[in-house]
């Protein structure tokens, strides 16, 4: 295993912790678990939000972000012959969930299941435009016990463990796991800020960027930064011009997505402060996704916002790709900006 410069056990727990929109409870235990001893208070409001708060000096605070869910499904119905069909949360490609192992979390424990795929001696390619609408879970039970066990509304999410590959890891919801745990590592670093810092680990981002817009409104700050995974379109396949960033060449910071156009100056300071402090960085130029970068900048008056962004291959599947370097480098220029910021940069524009 690659000798990763960071906490791997917890970032492999944050992974392999299932915590679909809306639902983020054990993602939300690791957080306050993690964040006790580190900030000096911790709140958590009627949405599921998590803040922990570093008191500063300055009447000035700053909001850093990332949202604690992933991307799966709930339960619409059992079918006739005990298959769970499933309504998504969040945005899924049905092609990449053939033959894939998940969680169905029911009232009495956890089901494992398969989503099955036809096998092809029966033939056929019908198959290959399915919806999500389309796919059923099979967890191996009698239709009675089934209907008897699974109820509308249990949640369902991939089932894959994280692993090292190379200098990377992979598993189910690096988006935005990896994000939570860059929150976690910057909430021990940080100490006796100029301005008070509120790590805020967010919900239901995937379905659009709600958790944000909340936390937003509630604690009003002065200036607000996201972490979240990015697009690494590095592969051979992709055109130059589909190029977002590229795994291993330093943290995104990010210029736009389709939910935000980020503060100049924000920006503009994030790379100022990479290059004075050696940190690896690329500029990123999401073309479509948002993050709650988009949320936070719209949800109460106008507010200047920028975004780390960790380079990600292979986005919303159950395998997604993120290079060790590029994690502590996001941890870094993220510190580094936090540590540096007095409350006297003038963002207007």
């Amino acid at each position: 295993m690659a000798d990763f410069d960071f906490d791997y056990d917890l970032l492999v727990e944050l992974t392999e912790t299932h915590g679909a929109p809306g639902y983020e409870d054990d993602v939300r235990d690791i957080v306050r678990r993690e964040l006790d001893g580190e900030v000096d208070r911790i709140a958590t409001d009627a949405m599921g939000n998590v803040v922990g708060t570093i008191e500063g000096d300055a009447d000035y605070s700053v909001v850093v972000a990332a949202h604690m869910d992933e991307i799966g499904f709930l339960v619409r119905h059992v079918d006739k012959y005990g298959f769970v069909e499933i309504d998504a949360l969040g945005s899924w490609d049905p092609q990449v969930l053939r033959a894939e192992r998940v969680n169905v979390r029911t009232e009495d424990g956890d089901l494992p299941g398969v989503i099955g795929s036809p096998p092809p001696h029966t033939g056929g390619d019908e198959d290959d435009e399915r919806s999500v609408h389309d796919v059923r879970v099979d967890v191996g039970l009698p239709k009675e016990e089934v209907k008897d066990r699974v109820s509308v509304g249990d949640l369902v999410t991939m089932s894959q463990q994280t692993e090292p590959l190379g200098d990377c890891v992979s598993g189910k919801s690096i988006d935005n796991r990896v994000s939570v745990f860059v929150l976690l590592e910057l909430a021990r670093r940080i100490d006796d800020p100029d301005v008070t810092v509120h790590f805020a680990a967010t919900v239901q981002e995937e379905v659009g960027l709600r958790g944000a817009e909340a936390i937003g409104v509630d604690l009003d700050p002065d200036l607000a930064l996201a972490l979240d995974t990015t697009v690494a379109n590095d592969l051979t396949d992709y055109e130059q011009w589909d190029y977002v960033t590229r795994l291993g060449e330093g943290a995104g910071i990010k210029i736009k997505d389709s939910s935000v156009i980020t503060n100049r100056k924000v920006h503009r300071r994030l790379r100022d402060v990479a290059e004075a402090q050696n940190i690896a960085y690329q500029l990123e130029v999401l073309p479509s996704g948002g993050t709650d970068t988009g949320g936070l900048q719209r949800s109460h008056g106008a507010l200047p916002v920028g975004a780390v962004s960790i380079p990600t291959r292979y986005l919303h599947t159950p395998t997604e790709v993120a290079h060790g370097d590029d994690i502590v480098a996001a941890v870094d220029l993220t510190a580094a900006f936090l540590e540096s910021e007095t409350g006297d940069h003038d963002y207007r524009l």
